[in-house]
């Protein structure tokens, strides 16, 4: 099947093919199979059309990659203006949170692309406006920046990896081990099971709002002059 042609039943033609079509689907690649799955033929197949077709509109998958990061990035929220730099480093660490989530091979390329989109930068620049809006200088910004994104990626690289995602999964994994381990062999843990995490209301998500926010209280603009 061609190109702008019609479908196999004699329906309308697709709309045409674009760069946005192509990262919009690369993207869904991606999140389906992950992006070691992630060949031009795996991206031509479900918009229809042979791999040869997305060369029109993409110089090859390094430039997908470029394009599927600025895309992210264009879904986390920017710092908002009307608040103080804390609560606006907050809620844009929350998004991107979520936004990695949802994309799950993401994390591993947010900050490794050479050729970063209008996306990307625009989200750099939102962010470091917001610290130095709050007093931060140039050094601070920096400072604050990289620390608040290294505890952003790890935590959401541990998140994804755990063999859990929802509470009840935890407490099935919580209660596999007490049952496993050795009785007094290993007392720290199993308070720590017994008496945190097999609690009522506890949740593994809380302990990234825990880290965040000693993170946040410990930054202060006068740091890095």
């Amino acid at each position: 099947m061609r190109e702008g042609g019609k479908g196999r039943r004699g329906g309308s033609a697709r709309a045409p093919l674009s760069r946005e079509r192509v990262i919009r689907t690369a993207v869904a690649v991606a999140d389906s199979k992950g992006s070691a799955a992630l060949t031009m033929r795996a991206i031509a197949e479900p918009l229809g059309v042979e791999a040869m077709s997305l060369y029109h509109h993409v110089a090859g998958r390094e430039d997908v990659l470029d394009g599927m990061v600025d895309a992210v990035f264009a879904e986390i929220e920017l710092p908002p203006l009307d608040t103080d730099w804390k609560s606006a480093m907050r809620r844009r660490a929350e998004s991107a949170r979520a936004v990695l989530r949802r994309h799950p091979w993401a994390v591993a390329l947010m900050d490794s692309r050479t050729r970063p989109g209008p996306a990307t930068l625009r989200h750099h620049d939102a962010v470091l406006g917001a610290l130095r809006a709050g007093g931060l200088s140039v050094p601070a910004a920096a400072h604050a920046f990289s620390l608040i994104d290294s505890y952003l990626y790890g935590f959401v690289m541990q998140e994804l990896s755990l063999p859990f995602s929802n509470t009840a999964e935890l407490d099935a994994v919580a209660d596999g081990i007490v049952r496993e381990m050795p009785a007094d062999a290993y007392p720290h843990l199993m308070e720590l099971v017994t008496e945190h995490v097999l609690q009522p209301g506890y949740a593994y998500a809380d302990e990234f709002a825990y880290g965040l926010n000693l993170i946040l209280e410990a930054l202060s603009p006068g740091e890095g002059r």
